[in-house]
């Protein structure tokens, strides 16, 4: 029996297609880290700031 074609480019496609990848963790898809250094002086509320800047 003669390889036809069809048959060479079956095999082809199950060579490269026939199993699937190997699965990938969870814990290895995700990074986790700080979006940015805390600022306490950002963070901190004055109240006398507040009025200062808003009423004067």
């Amino acid at each position: 029996m003669a390889v036809t074609y069809t048959d060479a480019a079956e095999v082809a496609r199950r060579a490269r297609f026939g199993r699937l990848p190997e699965r990938i963790r969870l814990e290895d898809t995700i990074e986790e880290r700080p979006a940015g250094a805390p600022d306490p002086a950002r963070d901190a509320y004055n109240e006398d700031e507040w009025l200062v800047r808003t009423c004067l």
